[in-house]
């Protein structure tokens, strides 16, 4: 496989880094599902789409090139441009999650110790520990009052801004700390965040709580209680940057899986009347399982089919189980990039690496194939068949060694209506951390592989 820098002429440099820009500032500024959700909302309406619910009940019938999303609580959102073929001959979707490892707040999070104030957390998704003390912290989340008003939050982005952060042990009393294991040198109850420690003038008792929250009364007419309605989580503070002095990377929070989320977004918009109906599924709670109403378990992506299907004259349970069953996804999720620092837990042959291209992951899992999708060879010939002959620089990986751990993607879920799915998107490395990485050429890779099945599958 040929790295696809070598491939490029200039107007293709140009158009890498004019959309490794454009992701660089989604990344910025998105850090939480709700962030992406109101982003691709935004930029769809201003190509057209028109919301779902507006549609229901009426007297609508959708026709080939008309652009529907719908939206589920503000997480979830899904985008579908309907096609020449009628739906029950089945879809061509993109399917990629916005949510990433992060801390969200508990709900009594605020508490005073020593004349510090803390914000409590609780991890969310696979992440080490270790890796997110002593760094700079924002806060992004939502404040839901009982009168039902939302108050959006966001601490710590601005220059002008103060961060948070988490403390760790100075090295000169850390013996005993450094004998742990990695799993237990930072203990989930010790990712806190150190949120205060100026007191409030009068006040005798948790004067430094007290002085936090007359900050947030002040700034957000937040009360302590408002906690219990709060979902506020702990990102990495800072905006996406180059990296390398080719700038041929981009690091960056939260690049699984928005590194393949973006893309897939980006694609739709290229697509115009398609043969059959294209779809954009960027979906919440990956990371903790796919549960929840906001995540790919829930009946969200079912019942929005169902709908699409009525809004053609089509109402019938039966339709809607045929036109899953005869649709075709792409599982838009990252992949492990080949890391020669620890080479040992990499397969070489069977892995993914910077610069080559989009990946397909035939299967996930973890050890014996375990909770994976492992996609069928004659999809797997058909995807070839289409970067091929669109000039999509691809390669082919497993996540790692056989027997050194694994992970799981949306893919098996979107199995289970019987559609063909696999998995396929942008190599990482350091993934999980609170900063990532990826090849500015594997995200134009992927864009490009996007719009080719969009439009050939």
């Amino acid at each position: 496989m040929r790295n696809c820098w070598l491939k490029y002429n200039e107007n293709d440099l140009a158009l890498v880094h004019e959309l490794g820009e454009r992701y660089k500032t989604f990344l910025s500024e998105c850090k939480t599902e709700r962030e992406c959700t109101d982003f691709f909302v935004e930029k769809a309406k201003k190509h057209g789409y028109v919301n779902l619910e507006d549609l229901m009940d009426t007297d609508t019938i959708l026709k080939p090139g008309d652009k529907i999303y719908a939206n589920c609580m503000g997480k979830t959102v899904a985008f579908f441009q309907i096609g020449k073929r009628p739906l029950t001959e089945g879809m061509n979707l993109l399917c990629a999650h916005i949510d990433s490892p992060r801390m969200d707040l508990k709900q009594v999070p605020l508490y005073e110790d020593s004349e510090l104030a803390y914000l409590d957390t609780h991890y969310y998704g696979g992440i080490k520990k270790y890796q997110w003390v002593t760094l700079p912290l924002a806060l992004h989340g939502v404040v839901v009052k009982k009168d039902g008003s939302v108050i959006p939050v966001t601490i710590g982005e601005d220059e002008k801004d103060p961060i948070v952060y988490i403390t760790d042990l100075l090295i000169h009393l850390s013996a005993r700390q450094m004998e742990k294991k990695a799993s237990n040198v930072i203990e989930g109850e010790q990712l806190d965040i150190l949120v205060g420690s100026r007191p409030l003038e009068g006040e005798e008792k948790d004067a430094v709580k007290a002085n936090v929250m007359a900050l947030l009364k002040e700034k957000y007419d937040m009360e302590e209680e408002d906690f219990l309605s709060a979902e506020i989580e702990v990102v990495p503070a800072g905006k996406a940057r180059d990296c390398g002095l080719d700038r041929s990377m981009i690091a960056g929070y939260g690049h699984d899986d928005r590194v393949c989320a973006y893309p897939s977004f980006e694609a739709m918009l290229e697509v115009e009347i398609p043969e059959r109906t294209s779809g954009c599924i960027l979906v919440d709670k990956e990371e903790i399982g796919s549960v929840g109403a906001t995540g790919m378990e829930s009946k969200f992506f079912e019942n929005t089919v169902a709908e699409l299907l009525a809004l053609t004259g089509t109402d019938s349970n039966l339709a809607v189980r045929r036109t899953l069953a005869r649709s075709k996804m792409l599982s838009s999720d990252v992949s492990a990039a080949f890391d020669p620092a620890f080479a040992e837990a990499f397969e070489k042959r069977n892995s993914a690496f910077f610069g080559r291209g989009i990946v397909i992951n035939k299967y996930t899992g973890s050890r014996g194939k375990g909770g994976s999708n492992d996609a069928n060879a004659e999809y797997l010939a058909q995807i070839r068949r289409i970067f091929d002959e669109n000039e999509v620089s691809f390669q082919t990986a497993e996540l790692g060694k056989v027997d050194f751990g694994g992970g799981g993607t949306i893919a098996f879920i979107a199995a289970l209506h019987g559609m063909d799915v696999v998995d396929s998107g942008v190599a990482v490395l350091s993934m999980h951390g609170p900063w990532e990485l990826i090849s500015k050429a594997d995200l134009y890779e992927a864009k490009k592989g996007y719009v080719a099945f969009l439009k050939n599958a």
